[in-house]
């Protein structure tokens, strides 16, 4: 990757690694504006509903294990939602180059929206939040289950999300990050 994409990258991880990081810590987890693009299928610019996006580690398989033992320990949704907020506010994104640039997200398998990522396996997400804007082309790959991606992303929405779809896809979202473009006010 050319130095000024490689910058490109390590500015927009920095950026979300401060707003969820805000978010856990101040916003009781909610998901805020830039932490759900929008999303569009098409090249005219039309764009879907928001959607909530993880970023993840690039090396993801303890996280995993820990928002598995997590959900698993117990069956009351607040506490769990209790410690999701103060395990993920301490220093879960405090080291954006620990992250992959992959997102990820969890969709309703039948869903209308999983299925048309699925096919075209393509998009553009839009982030705005404040006065930064990135707007990244995405190649679109379906995680495994035995992934370490995609039990990453299931446990953690399990977390927040104790009512999810029983059958869930997880999807892998690329930037390709020579057509990134983005505007810090």
């Amino acid at each position: 990757m050319e130095s000024g994409q490689d910058n490109l990258r390590k500015r927009f991880l920095s950026w979300q690694c401060l707003l969820r990081q805000r978010a856990m810590r101040s916003g009781g987890g909610r998901p805020t504006p830039g932490m759900r693009p929008c999303l569009s299928l098409s090249d005219s610019g039309t764009f879907s509903e928001d959607v909530t996006v993880l970023i993840n580690h690039s090396e993801p398989a303890a996280d995993a294990a820990y928002f598995r033992h997590m959900v698993l320990k117990t069956h009351d949704p607040v506490e769990r939602y209790g410690d999701a907020l103060k395990y993920l506010a301490a220093s879960y994104y405090q080291r954006p180059h620990e992250f992959a640039d992959e997102m990820t997200g969890l969709f309703a398998a039948g869903g209308l929206l999983a299925r048309a990522l699925r096919a075209r396996k393509a998009c553009k997400l839009d982030f705005k939040q404040f006065n930064t804007y990135f707007h990244l082309p995405c190649s679109i790959r379906q995680l495994g289950q035995d992934s370490d991606g995609w039990q990453v992303t299931y446990w953690h929405n399990r977390l927040f999300n104790p009512n999810m779809p029983a059958e869930v896809v997880v999807l892998g979202f690329i930037p390709d990050w020579s057509q990134v473009e983005h505007h810090a006010g």
